[in-house]
């Protein structure tokens, strides 16, 4: 798997003078105006955009995810399967030489009576699966990746601070430790190569793949943002924003155009399935939303996280973060 060019920690570092770091003048503006502000702000630049309405609502601090019901497995492009809930989805990359799965959901039982049968059913063989990819160490994501890699050889991908944190917390169905993905890494599957760029925030090692995809024969560039729910503390937040800023230039570099989350119910993923899956959405394919909405998508994540920070501020909990028996922060989902 050799490495390509990476979001490096210099380019993170040089992202975070843009944010309201205590004491200095960008602290000063952003307190200035109130997290509603923000909060408005985003919601005008989604206008009537339902990708966009998703995910001003998901970024809220008051998100409610949609409960856990079946949900028909479905190619959503021609290499491109998505397994799961309504909850939470796994995605399966198609190559000429095997299978790329994106998370695991939440349980060995999940791999076994949704992940295996909905690849089957989708003319897949799960057998095929060569990588399981986790784009963070929380459970609804890693649950089934051990039984897989058990039943099938498969190894297990995930960030080193990701393996560190499932290390320290031990959750039930934890996978073992294997490969680690390095920030600008590339995996190269058939002829499938994907990128994966560190998006720390939602937890500390949060990876976002880039990746090729086809519709009707034709060739589109799609990227997977790792972990949706910003996380409590006020520093972790800020990571978040800088993940966010750094990720949408390499999305831009890129010439990314498709956009996918492991949680369809923050980026209107689940309705444009059932467009999919009902023959209703036309000759295009909703998840292809060009280059200018997949920016605008990252601007209103940006402006959206930029007013959690400064509602952090105006209730004074920068500090706080929910703290699990490890003594490290709780695990939280999405």
């Amino acid at each position: 798997m050799p490495l390509g060019q990476s979001v490096s920690r210099r380019a993170l570092l040089g992202t975070a003078a843009l944010l309201p770091l205590a004491g200095g003048t960008a602290e000063a503006s952003a307190v200035t105006k109130r997290a509603q502000d923000y909060y408005d702000r985003a919601t005008r630049m989604a206008g009537r955009d339902p990708v966009l309405q998703a995910l001003v609502k998901a970024l809220m601090p008051d998100l409610a995810m949609p409960t856990a019901k079946p949900l028909r497995p479905l190619r959503i492009f021609d290499d491109v399967a998505v397994v799961g809930t309504t909850f939470v989805q796994a995605t399966a990359l198609l190559t000429s030489r095997g299978i790329i799965l994106i998370d695991a959901l939440g349980s060995p039982d999940d791999a076994e009576k949704i992940i295996i049968p909905g690849l089957r059913a989708v003319g897949a063989d799960p057998s095929a699966i060569k990588y399981v990819v986790l784009a963070h160490g929380h459970a609804d994501h890693f649950g089934g990746a051990q039984l897989i890699a058990d039943r099938y050889g498969a190894r297990v991908m995930m960030s080193r601070a990701d393996w560190d944190l499932v290390a320290a917390q031990r959750p039930a169905h934890a996978p073992k430790r294997d490969l680690e993905i390095a920030d600008g890494q590339r995996l190269t599957l058939g002829g499938t190569t994907v990128t994966f760029h560190h998006t720390p925030g939602h937890t500390p090692g949060t990876v976002s793949p880039i990746f090729p995809v086809r519709w009707k024969g034709r060739r589109h560039t799609a990227m997977l943002w790792g972990g949706t729910n910003p996380p409590a503390a006020t520093a972790d937040k800020r990571a978040y924003l800088s993940s966010v800023l750094a990720f949408a230039s390499a999305m831009r570099r890129a010439g990314v155009e498709v956009e996918l989350n492991n949680h369809g119910g923050a980026d209107h993923g689940l309705a444009r399935i059932e467009e999919l899956s009902a023959g209703t959405a036309g000759a295009g394919n909703p998840f292809v939303i060009g280059r200018s909405r997949t920016q605008r998508f990252m601007k209103v994540m940006e402006v959206m996280v930029r007013g959690r920070i400064v509602q952090d501020q105006e209730r004074g909990t920068g500090a706080g973060a929910a703290v699990g028996p490890s003594g490290r922060p709780a695990p939280r989902c999405c």
